[in-house]
C-alpha cells in the first residue's frame, strides 16, 4: 500500500514539475529550487510530528498556533536581550513547545478527551495567548541579530539549512517509528487501542510521548520560522494546520490511525509545497490552489478506506475457508 502511494506521489510530482517546467523554463533554476525546499522545510518539520499523533489514532490541530507561539516568544526574547546566544533563545522556543505539547498530551491520554475536540480547543487558546503577547505589535528584522537572520538563509552545498534540519528530523522520526518499541507501540495502539492496553502497552504514556514530540517540533518550526521570515507578529504561521494534515493524509498515514510511514509524509510535503509554487506560475486562481489541496484529502482518505474494506472483505474470506476446511 506505501509503495503504491509512494509511486504514485512521486509520478504525480515529476509531472507536475515538468509541466510546470515546459510552461516556465526558469521554474528549476536555482533559486526557485532554494525556494522550494526552503518553503517546504516547515511543512516537512511539522509533518514528522504530526505523522506520530496521527499513527495513534490522534490528531494535532495545534500546530500552527504551536509554532506561532514559539515564533513570537524567540523573537522577543532575541529582540529584548541583545546579549543572549541565539541557541539560548532557540530552545526558549523549543520548550514552549514542548509545553503546548504536554498540554495536548496531558489532556488527551489523562483526560481522555478526544483529540480533535482537545486540540481544535488548544488551537484557539494558544493563537489567543498570542495575541495576548503581541498585543498588536510586531518584531520585526532590524530588531533581531544578524546572525540569527543569516541562518534562516544560509546554505551548505547550495541546500538550506533549514532543509537540511528536516530532513535530519525527518529520519530520526522514522528510524524511531521502524525500529524502537515506543514507535511501534504507537502503530498498535492506532491498529487497535483495546487490543494494545491487553498486550501491555501503557497507552497514556505513548500517547502523551507523541503529542510532546509534535509540540516540540513545532517549537523548533517557531524558530525556523522567525530565523527565515524576520517579521513576527501573532499571525505567524496561520492556516498551516490545514497544510500539514494534508501532508500527511495525502503522504499515505492513514487518518484512522496504525499505518503509513513518515517518508511517505514528507512526499506529501513536498508535494504540496510544489502544487502552491506551480499553479501560480501556470496562472491558476488561488482558490483553486486550496480546493486542490481539499480533493486530495478526500481522495486520500477515500483511498484508505476503500484499502480497508477490501482487506476486511479478504479475512472475512479467508475466515470462511478455513471454517470450511474444518
Amino acid at each position: 500500500m506505501f509503495r503504491f502511494r509512494a509511486a504514485g506521489l512521486a509520478l504525480a510530482l515529476v509531472l507536475l514539475v515538468g509541466g510546470t517546467w515546459l510552461a516556465n523554463d526558469r521554474f528549476l533554476s536555482q533559486q526557485s529550487v532554494r525556494d522550494i525546499l526552503l518553503a517546504t522545510s516547515l511543512t516537512l518539520l511539522l509533518s514528522c510530528g504530526m505523522t506520530l499523533v496521527v499513527v495513534g489514532r490522534g490528531i494535532d490541530l495545534s500546530v500552527a498556533s504551536v509554532l506561532g507561539l514559539s515564533a513570537f516568544g524567540t523573537a522577543t526574547v532575541l529582540s529584548e536581550h541583545p546579549g543572549l546566544p541565539v541557541p539560548v533563545a532557540a530552545l526558549v522556543g523549543v520548550g514552549i513547545g514542548a509545553a503546548c505539547g504536554a498540554v495536548n498530551g496531558v489532556v488527551i491520554a489523562y483526560g481522555r478527551v478526544p483529540a480533535l475536540v482537545a486540540t481544535l480547543g488548544t488551537l484557539y487558546v494558544f493563537r489567543g495567548l498570542v495575541y495576548f503577547w503581541a498585543g498588536g505589535s510586531r518584531i520585526s528584522a532590524g530588531d533581531l541579530p544578524r546572525g540569527f537572520l543569516d541562518f534562516g538563509t544560509a546554505r551548505v552545498f547550495g541546500v538550506p539549512w533549514l532543509f537540511v534540519i528536516a530532513v535530519a528530523v525527518l529520519f530520526a522520526v522514522g528510524t524511531f517509528l521502524r525500529r524502537y518499541r515506543a514507535g511501534r507501540d504507537l502503530y498498535a495502539i492506532g491498529s487497535n487501542g483495546e487490543a494494545a492496553r491487553l498486550a501491555g502497552i501503557p497507552i497514556p504514556a505513548r500517547l502523551l510521548l507523541a503529542y510532546v514530540v509534535s509540540g516540540t517540533l513545532a517549537g523548533l518550526g517557531g524558530v525556523l520560522y522567525a530565523a527565515r521570515y524576520g517579521t513576527v507578529d501573532a499571525s505567524a504561521g496561520y492556516g498551516m494546520e490545514l497544510d500539514i494534515v494534508a501532508a500527511v493524509v495525502v503522504g499515505g498515514v492513514a487518518i484512522f490511525g496504525g499505518s503509513g510511514s513518515v517518508y511517505g509524509a514528507a512526499l506529501g510535503a513536498l508535494l504540496l509545497t510544489v502544487i502552491n509554487n506551480a499553479l501560480p506560475v501556470l496562472g491558476v486562481d488561488p482558490f483553486w490552489q486550496r480546493a486542490i489541496v481539499g480533493g486530495l484529502i478526500i481522495a486520500a482518505i477515500a483511498l484508505d478506506r476503500l484499502v480497508a474494506a477490501r482487506v476486511a472483505a479478504s479475512l472475512r474470506t479467508l475466515r470462511r475457508r478455513d471454517a470450511d476446511v474444518r
